[in-house]
């Protein structure tokens, strides 16, 4: 049995007062070749033009010369396509790190356990996070929420993020755009303020 749902976030979305002024750090979350294996991740993913969308928004990013961390998952199973001995580890090309953007290497799904991101933020006076990558459901969802829950002032990017179909506890297959759409649905409002990459443009621009 697949399940699949159609839902259009982007109905939603309104204006947004986020501006330069405000120093938005971009946190582009596990932005590596190893997600390119669909098989491994489950078949399927949605949002094809998050890749897109994300070097959109890096490059408005790069042009105000405002802050940027890559975070890099660095998987301790051997057979993953995100372990450190795989080419998979590595960023995919279109968001090479720039020598004024740190790298944040990570072993678990948030990017603050095991790190000194919230230590960089915090010295650098970063109030405002705006997040993108993948997955939706794991490591984007849990960095949104320990975002959220430290006092940042949080906005995930829904069409800057992506995720892949999974295999419930009942056996059921659910498509990746379900997945994609309730994990936004419980980030939505208590733990970050969800916007799409045009708006968001605007608003920077």
């Amino acid at each position: 049995m697949f399940v699949s749902y159609n839902y259009n976030w982007r109905t939603y979305f309104h204006k947004m007062n986020l501006t330069t002024k405000d120093t938005p750090a971009l946190l582009l979350i596990d932005v590596q070749k190893g997600f390119d294996d669909l098989q491994h991740w489950g078949g399927q993913r949605n949002n094809p033009n998050a890749e897109k969308n994300i070097e959109s928004l890096l490059q408005i990013w790069r042009e105000k010369e405002l802050p940027i961390f890559h975070i890099k998952h660095c998987s301790l199973e051997k057979d993953s396509p995100l372990a450190r001995t795989d080419d998979g580890n590595n960023f995919k090309s279109f968001i090479i790190p720039q020598d004024n953007e740190p790298i944040i290497e990570k072993e678990v799904n948030s990017a603050f356990i095991g790190t000194d991101l919230y230590d960089q933020l915090h010295h650098k006076e970063i109030n405002n996070l705006v997040i993108v990558g993948l997955t939706t459901d794991h490591c984007v969802s849990t960095s949104t929420r320990m975002a959220g829950n430290y006092g940042f002032k949080t906005y995930l990017v829904e069409d800057a993020v992506a995720t892949f179909n999974k295999i419930g506890a009942n056996g059921v297959e659910y498509d990746a755009q379900l997945i994609h759409d309730t994990a936004i649905a419980s980030l939505k409002d208590e733990f970050a303020i969800i916007t799409s990459t045009s708006i968001l443009i605007d608003s920077i621009s």
